[in-house]
Protein backbone atom coordinates (compact mmCIF):
# COMPACT_ATOMS: atom_id res chain seq x y z
CA UNK A 1 0.00 0.00 0.00
CA UNK A 2 1.64 3.53 -0.92
CA UNK A 3 -0.99 5.67 -0.57
CA UNK A 4 -2.62 7.03 2.89
CA UNK A 5 -6.41 5.97 3.93
CA UNK A 6 -9.10 8.18 4.19
CA UNK A 7 -9.21 9.48 8.20
CA UNK A 8 -5.46 8.48 8.30
CA UNK A 9 -3.61 10.64 10.53
CA UNK A 10 -2.12 13.08 7.94
CA UNK A 11 -5.43 14.33 7.31
CA UNK A 12 -6.29 15.28 10.46
CA UNK A 13 -2.47 16.53 11.13
CA UNK A 14 -1.52 18.33 8.07
CA UNK A 15 -1.51 21.74 9.05
CA UNK A 16 1.63 20.15 11.58
CA UNK A 17 3.26 18.81 9.11
CA UNK A 18 7.26 20.39 8.77
CA UNK A 19 9.65 21.75 10.66
CA UNK A 20 9.18 24.13 13.59
CA UNK A 21 11.43 26.28 15.71
CA UNK A 22 10.86 28.25 18.53
CA UNK A 23 11.13 28.34 22.48
CA UNK A 24 9.43 26.51 24.93
CA UNK A 25 8.96 27.84 28.64
CA UNK A 26 8.72 25.61 31.78
CA UNK A 27 6.97 27.04 34.57
CA UNK A 28 8.42 26.43 38.27
CA UNK A 29 7.40 23.57 39.94
CA UNK A 30 8.83 21.26 43.00
CA UNK A 31 10.93 19.61 40.21
CA UNK A 32 12.78 22.83 38.89
CA UNK A 33 12.88 26.27 38.46
CA UNK A 34 11.03 28.51 35.69
CA UNK A 35 13.51 28.18 32.77
CA UNK A 36 13.28 28.36 28.68
CA UNK A 37 15.14 26.30 25.63
CA UNK A 38 15.62 26.46 22.46
CA UNK A 39 12.55 24.45 20.81
CA UNK A 40 13.12 22.22 17.32
CA UNK A 41 9.71 19.89 16.77
CA UNK A 42 9.45 18.30 13.38
CA UNK A 43 6.22 16.59 12.13
CA UNK A 44 6.19 13.60 9.66
CA UNK A 45 4.36 11.27 7.81
CA UNK A 46 4.90 7.98 8.27
CA UNK A 47 3.72 4.20 7.99
CA UNK A 48 2.61 4.76 4.43
CA UNK A 49 0.46 8.09 5.64
CA UNK A 50 -1.28 6.09 8.53
CA UNK A 51 0.82 7.81 11.01
CA UNK A 52 2.50 10.91 11.73
CA UNK A 53 5.57 11.34 13.88
CA UNK A 54 6.33 14.46 16.22
CA UNK A 55 9.86 14.58 17.27
CA UNK A 56 11.38 17.17 19.41
CA UNK A 57 14.73 18.53 20.95
CA UNK A 58 15.09 21.29 23.80
CA UNK A 59 18.44 22.95 24.54
CA UNK A 60 18.95 24.96 27.43
CA UNK A 61 21.01 28.29 27.78
CA UNK A 62 23.12 25.78 29.39
CA UNK A 63 23.78 22.99 26.55
CA UNK A 64 21.79 20.45 28.13
CA UNK A 65 19.35 19.17 25.91
CA UNK A 66 15.81 17.14 26.38
CA UNK A 67 14.29 15.34 23.37
CA UNK A 68 11.20 13.25 22.55
CA UNK A 69 9.22 11.41 19.85
CA UNK A 70 6.00 10.58 19.55
CA UNK A 71 3.86 8.70 17.01
CA UNK A 72 0.27 9.85 16.22
CA UNK A 73 -2.33 7.09 14.91
CA UNK A 74 -6.17 6.83 14.12
CA UNK A 75 -8.25 4.71 15.86
CA UNK A 76 -9.73 2.49 13.25
CA UNK A 77 -13.04 1.98 15.83
CA UNK A 78 -13.42 5.40 17.61
CA UNK A 79 -13.19 9.47 16.10
CA UNK A 80 -9.78 9.42 18.14
CA UNK A 81 -6.46 10.39 17.72
CA UNK A 82 -4.07 7.92 19.59
CA UNK A 83 -0.66 9.46 20.25
CA UNK A 84 2.40 6.86 21.79
CA UNK A 85 4.88 8.98 23.49
CA UNK A 86 8.91 8.34 25.17
CA UNK A 87 11.22 10.92 25.67
CA UNK A 88 14.47 11.20 27.21
CA UNK A 89 13.33 12.09 30.74
CA UNK A 90 14.25 8.00 31.99
CA UNK A 91 10.54 7.24 32.02
CA UNK A 92 9.12 4.00 30.37
CA UNK A 93 6.98 4.70 27.53
CA UNK A 94 2.94 4.17 29.12
CA UNK A 95 -0.18 2.92 26.56
CA UNK A 96 -0.98 5.28 24.19
CA UNK A 97 -3.30 8.25 25.03
CA UNK A 98 -6.36 9.09 23.46
CA UNK A 99 -6.73 12.76 21.81
CA UNK A 100 -9.38 14.53 20.40
CA UNK A 101 -9.88 17.96 18.21
CA UNK A 102 -12.52 20.65 19.36
CA UNK A 103 -12.28 23.99 16.98
CA UNK A 104 -9.07 23.02 15.76
CA UNK A 105 -6.91 21.87 18.82
CA UNK A 106 -5.59 18.30 19.28
CA UNK A 107 -6.36 17.86 23.10
CA UNK A 108 -4.36 14.72 24.90
CA UNK A 109 -4.60 13.33 28.47
CA UNK A 110 -2.01 11.27 29.39
CA UNK A 111 -3.07 9.73 33.16
CA UNK A 112 -0.26 7.70 35.28
CA UNK A 113 0.37 6.89 38.93
CA UNK A 114 1.59 10.03 39.23
CA UNK A 115 -1.43 12.14 37.80
CA UNK A 116 -2.42 13.68 34.36
CA UNK A 117 -1.02 15.62 31.82
CA UNK A 118 -3.23 17.64 29.67
CA UNK A 119 -1.66 18.80 26.35
CA UNK A 120 -2.94 20.82 23.82
CA UNK A 121 -1.35 21.58 19.97
CA UNK A 122 -2.77 23.95 17.80
CA UNK A 123 -1.76 25.84 14.50
CA UNK A 124 -3.09 29.47 13.58
CA UNK A 125 -1.64 31.57 12.05
CA UNK A 126 1.82 30.11 10.95
CA UNK A 127 2.35 29.17 14.29
CA UNK A 128 2.35 26.24 16.44
CA UNK A 129 1.23 26.04 19.86
CA UNK A 130 1.45 23.21 22.48
CA UNK A 131 0.91 24.02 26.10
CA UNK A 132 1.06 21.36 28.62
CA UNK A 133 -0.62 21.22 32.69
CA UNK A 134 -0.62 18.74 35.05
CA UNK A 135 -2.98 17.31 37.88
CA UNK A 136 -1.19 15.87 40.41
CA UNK A 137 -2.47 13.74 43.32
CA UNK A 138 -5.98 14.77 44.47
CA UNK A 139 -5.84 18.15 42.75
CA UNK A 140 -8.43 18.96 40.59
CA UNK A 141 -7.82 21.61 38.21
CA UNK A 142 -4.65 21.75 35.97
CA UNK A 143 -1.79 23.75 36.34
CA UNK A 144 0.29 24.87 33.78
CA UNK A 145 3.54 23.27 33.38
CA UNK A 146 5.03 23.91 29.86
CA UNK A 147 4.36 26.00 26.73
CA UNK A 148 6.22 25.78 23.23
CA UNK A 149 5.63 28.44 20.87
CA UNK A 150 7.16 27.75 17.44
CA UNK A 151 7.28 29.13 13.36
CA UNK A 152 7.08 27.08 10.22
CA UNK A 153 10.89 27.05 9.24
CA UNK A 154 10.96 27.53 5.47
CA UNK A 155 12.00 24.52 3.10
CA UNK A 156 15.30 25.80 1.37
CA UNK A 157 14.53 26.94 -2.31
CA UNK A 158 15.36 23.91 -4.74
CA UNK A 159 18.44 24.33 -5.93
CA UNK A 160 18.89 25.15 -9.94
CA UNK A 161 20.23 22.42 -12.23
Amino acid sequence: MDRPLPGSAHEALEAFLGQWSGTTQWEATAWGPARAAAAEVVFARAAAGLAVTMSYRHTGADGAKTEGVGVFTMDPDHPDTLWYHVNSMGLPPEAPARASWHDGTLTIERRSDRGTARHTLRVENGQLTHSAGLRLGSASDFSPFMTTVCRRVPEPAPVAA
